[in-house]
């Protein structure tokens, strides 16, 4: 399974600088020595798999760099460096670049002036690739990005986030080849149509962005009904903490970048 079968994953020590993250809604400052024991935890968790994590060092100047999920798109044929819609962030995509162009045969990257997409809006299924217009990812980036991964066989399609909502992926995460877990306001736009959809619990909407990984579901940790949900399903999860990313809008798809290189 292609879109959840991986060898690899790239991640980054938070830095420092990561206090001073972009956030939507200011609810505090990271602790950054928790915040470090939580993505301790989450390479462990990489790891148990079976899986390679390479270990990028903490990148001072770019506050946000340890959510390296926005920097690029990784398909089994080659990555995308990706162009970020915060202008901020477009260095973290640059320095992502030889780290990928080490490990692929084949590297592109979204080129357009006026073009943004982050890797936070894209989806990719057994048969497609999803894509969310957001703040972040406007209609040219999608659009470029369509004609790269076509080349590699695969089907592009746009579809829409939610008003107030950061990234597509904020609202949903791929469980296995056919099951998406989701909130109800994202399943309510008819993006799923097709797919078996888990809704998150009423309340516990923030727990929409896991992360398939092998045989295991990463889940933020602190959010038991869906959890539960999950666990009755058949999934087996590994809960990580995952409070200090949250107060910069990050989640567990945020910290890696999940492949299998060509």
């Amino acid at each position: 399974m292609r879109s959840y079968s991986f060898t690899h994953a790239i991640t980054r020590c938070p830095p420092a600088s990561a206090i001073h993250g972009l956030r939507a809604v200011d609810t505090g400052s990271p602790d950054l020595d928790l915040m470090r024991a939580h993505h301790a935890d989450y390479i462990a968790a990489l790891k148990s798999t079976g899986a390679t994590v390479v270990e990028l060092p903490a990148l001072e100047a770019f506050p946000d760099s340890l959510f390296v999920e926005d920097t690029a798109l990784c398909l089994p044929q080659g990555a995308v460096v990706m162009r970020p819609g915060a202008p901020s962030r477009l260095g973290e995509a640059a320095e992502m670049a030889p780290q990928l162009q080490a490990l692929y045969r084949e590297v592109r990257q979204i080129e357009g002036a006026g073009n943004f997409i982050e890797g936070g809006d894209i989806l990719t299924t057994e048969t497609e690739v999803l894509v969310g217009r957001s703040a972040r990812t406007n209609a040219g980036g999608v659009a470029e990005l369509a004609g790269i991964v076509a080349d590699w066989g695969y089907k592009l399609r746009e579809v829409f986030t939610p008003p107030g909502v950061l990234h597509f992926k904020t609202d949903c995460s791929l469980l296995d080849g056919d099951t998406i877990l989701s909130t109800e306001r994202l399943d309510a736009s008819g993006c799923f149509t097709g797919y078996r959809v888990i809704h998150t619990a009423p309340g516990e909407e923030a727990s929409a962005n896991a992360i398939r990984f092998n045989d295991l579901v990463l889940f933020p940790a602190g959010f038991p009904r869906t959890r539960d949900k999950l666990v009755a399903a058949g999934y087996t999860l590994r809960e990580i903490g995952n409070s200090e990313c949250a107060k910069l809008d990050g989640g567990m798809s945020c910290l890696s970048l999940r492949f299998s290189p060509s």
